[in-house]
């Protein structure tokens, strides 16, 4: 394959790069289900045991922005080509203008701004390309990475659902983020 010129690629910034899903990223998908706290975060909710054949077909049903739930699905890259994480837009709702993402980076990766990147970079296609006009997100309590990140993007708190998940014996809150366009 040739060698790629980034110069002017849209989907990337000085730290991260966008990219859509590929087959063989189930490897990436399946060793992440191993990350509890994480998965914990970012599902509200203890999950199965991972398996190969779940991470395949959570790939193969995610590649190449082929989805079937409305979410635009992309692999998030630092500028050496590695996989960092994932991201996604999604609850798009066209006729009033909102959406929201869902963001993961790996453990390894955490802490060192790349999930902020990746946000501005699909918080631009969404508001710039996409003419959507809100984002609105939520954060489960103790989150402090994500609530972190929320903040440093220029979202506001705008409340928060008191307890709306169970986890681990225990009702917890949502935290409601919001960003609009201007």
């Amino acid at each position: 394959m040739k060698n790629i010129d980034y110069t002017h690629y849209y989907w990337q910034d000085d730290k991260v790069r966008l990219r859509a899903i590929r087959n063989e990223d189930w490897e990436d998908c399946y060793v992440n289900g191993f990350d509890t706290p994480a998965r914990l975060l970012l599902e509200c909710a203890i999950e199965l045991p991972p398996t190969i054949s779940g991470a395949k077909k959570f790939v193969e049903s995610n590649s190449d922005f082929f989805s079937t739930n409305g979410r635009i699905m992309f692999t998030i890259e630092n500028l050496d080509g590695s996989s960092i994480g994932g991201i996604n837009l999604n609850s798009i709702d066209e006729r009033n203008g909102t959406f929201s993402i869902g963001i993961v980076i790996d453990k390894e990766h955490r802490s060192k701004g790349y999930g902020t990147h990746a946000m501005r970079i699909l918080l631009r296609y969404a508001f710039l390309e996409r003419r959507l006009n809100k984002f609105n997100d939520y954060v489960l309590e103790g989150n402090e990475g994500s609530t972190k990140m929320m903040k440093k993007l220029g979202c506001v708190q705008e409340g928060i659902r008191r307890q709306v998940v169970y986890i681990n014996g225990k009702y917890m809150d949502f935290i409601l983020f919001g960003l609009t366009k201007r």
